[in-house]
């Protein structure tokens, strides 16, 4: 297939997961805005359509010539999509977000004189932090097991619940997503200064490698679990 202006971000990214990377490279949002068509977001930012939809087909075509052992979450049961979550993306966050929150300490209180964008990073990233600890524990605790007992006992009721419930998450998910954007400005595409040291660098790939995880769990959420429902 060819992908075209049409096809919306989320969608080529269920196709081609690889394709985040380059929506991540041009700025073009793939999970909580990603159910819009290219077109509109080529148009709103001026953006090279033919350029950006010719670099997408291309690495879709090498793509294609490997093989790959994908798992296709639009059919596994719903349960086990949730333990993905839960085992893949909320792990991560658990033991992430404490240990980085403290590198983002420390390089505010040892470089923040100088490098003064470094104390809006720090008040960022820990209300970053919050929600998305307070989001994984409300998911865990009250959404997802809905959505098991929905799975074994499925009823017109329950629906209603888990569908007014992921409402509430995808407004939350906008928070995040704004959230990200901010620690991205803030650190100019988390690209240290010259001058960084080890754990100034350090605390910036992490900061990327956070980005890319999160934006991997919101669509999976948003795009997949969320409209299969």
């Amino acid at each position: 297939m060819t992908f075209t202006a049409e096809h919306t971000p989320a969608d080529i990214v269920k196709t081609f997961p690889q394709a985040s990377d380059l929506f991540k490279k041009h700025r073009i949002d793939f999970c909580c805005g990603g159910g819009k068509p290219l077109k509109e977001t080529f148009n709103e930012r001026h953006l090279d359509e033919e350029a950006i939809l010719s670099e997408l087909n291309h690495a879709f075509t090498e793509w294609n010539k490997q093989d790959h052992d994908i798992i296709d979450w639009e059919q596994v049961p719903l349960s086990k999509l949730v333990n993905h979550i839960i085992d893949t993306h909320h792990a991560y966050l658990k033991q992430e977000l404490p240990a980085l929150g403290e590198f983002v300490t420390k390089i505010f209180r040892v470089h923040g004189t100088n490098n003064p964008h470094l104390r809006e990073l720090h008040r960022v990233y820990n209300e970053f932090k919050v929600e998305m600890e307070e989001h994984s524990i409300k998911e865990e605790n009250e959404v997802f097991p809905l959505i098991k007992k929905y799975e074994e006992e499925p009823s017109e009721q329950l629906l209603q619940q888990i569908r007014d419930a992921n409402g509430e998450l995808e407004g939350e998910h906008d928070v995040t997503g704004d959230f990200l954007k901010k620690m991205r400005d803030i650190t100019n595409g988390f690209e240290p200064p010259m001058e960084a040291c080890g754990s100034y660098r350090m605390t910036y790939a992490r900061l990327a490698e956070l980005e890319d995880m999160t934006f991997q769990h919101i669509h999976l959420e948003n795009n997949i679990l969320f409209k299969r429902l």
